[in-house]
């Protein structure tokens, strides 16, 4: 993709998905992004729905009664995107890919973060990390982004992918607090989970699946040729065979079970992005997650798993 290109599609997405954002959250922006706040500034009686975290137990036990330590809010945010662009996500049935959905959920938020003088910076995954962007705050560190996401080639590889060693790497090259981004499909080698929950023990981090349709259910095509997107391996098919088409969905529920499982287990929240979904739509409902997990945060909730929208998402639910 040339940089005309990416400018093209970075205003395309200022004008018809920022600007409709601008209108409907209003003031939620604070409740969206919101700074470590680790500056103490004082301390007050424990009330219904405060951070038990944040009580303060040598005043507690010298007053007998229950306090809490106040933080001045850093209004300085850092967010880092962890991006995986091995092979499989270039794969859309539709007009979209999942890189694609990825690349510009990430210009979105990215854009809506520099815009308050946050920094933001990315990690580009295909077989392994292979390149890194610092946090900065500028239009043209979001722009060049999005051209990198666009115009990376994942190399060939001989095993799946193995995204442990991104979310490994992160927790050494992200220095501080800050909301992580983690875009993938998660189709990967067994075992990123651990590494997902020790990336959370310091961060705030949002899961973001991407996945399409085509995935869960094959459609009757005849006879077809698949390949595996980061192997190369092809394998001639009889798509018109009802038990090959009941086998598939059925392997495809098991391993969506195995992932949510694996989601619940790393302890956080996550969001779902179809290639059919609109950004808008992807949007609010991330808005919404935030305001759920403040909410459930005074009493350090459970993960946050939003429902799916859009087509790909009805069709995942009725099977």
């Amino acid at each position: 993709m040339s940089a005309t290109t990416a400018e093209a599609i970075l205003r395309r997405l200022e004008w018809t998905v920022i600007r409709r954002l601008d209108g409907m959250l209003q003031g939620d922006y604070r409740t969206l992004f919101r700074g470590a706040g680790l500056d103490f500034a004082d301390l007050r009686e424990y009330q219904l729905h405060d951070d038990v975290r944040h009580i303060d137990w040598n005043v507690t036990a010298r007053l007998q009664t229950p306090h809490v330590r106040e933080f001045t809010e850093d209004r300085e945010l850092n967010a880092w995107f962890l991006l995986d662009l091995s092979g499989s996500v270039d794969f859309g049935s539709g007009e979209r890919t999942k890189r694609v959905v990825s690349a510009e959920f990430a210009a979105v938020l990215a854009r809506l973060l520099t815009r308050h003088g946050n920094r933001v910076g990315a990690i580009f995954f295909g077989s392994d990390v292979d390149a890194v962007l610092p946090a900065r705050h500028s239009r043209m560190h979001v722009l060049h982004m999005l051209q990198r996401m666009q115009s990376y080639q994942a190399p060939r590889s001989e095993s799946p992918t193995q995204l442990r060693r991104l979310l490994e790497a992160a927790r050494g090259m992200i220095p501080r607090r800050s909301m992580v981004f983690v875009l993938s499909d998660f189709m990967s080698e067994p075992g990123w989970e651990a590494g997902l929950a020790r990336l959370a023990q310091r961060h705030e981090v949002l899961a973001i699946r991407l996945y399409d349709a085509a995935e869960m259910e094959l459609p009757d095509l005849g006879l077809v040729t698949i390949q595996d997107a980061e192997t190369g391996e092809q394998m001639f098919v009889d798509t018109h065979d009802p038990r090959f088409r009941e086998r598939f969905m059925q392997a495809a529920q098991h391993n969506e079970e195995q992932l949510h499982e694996a989601l619940l287990h790393a302890g956080v929240d996550t969001l779902e992005l179809a290639t059919d979904d609109d950004l808008v739509d992807a949007v609010l409902r991330f808005a919404d997650m935030r305001r759920q997990r403040s909410r459930l945060s005074s009493g350090g909730g459970l993960p946050v798993h939003l429902l799916r929208t859009g087509a790909a998402s009805s069709a995942r639910e009725q099977s």
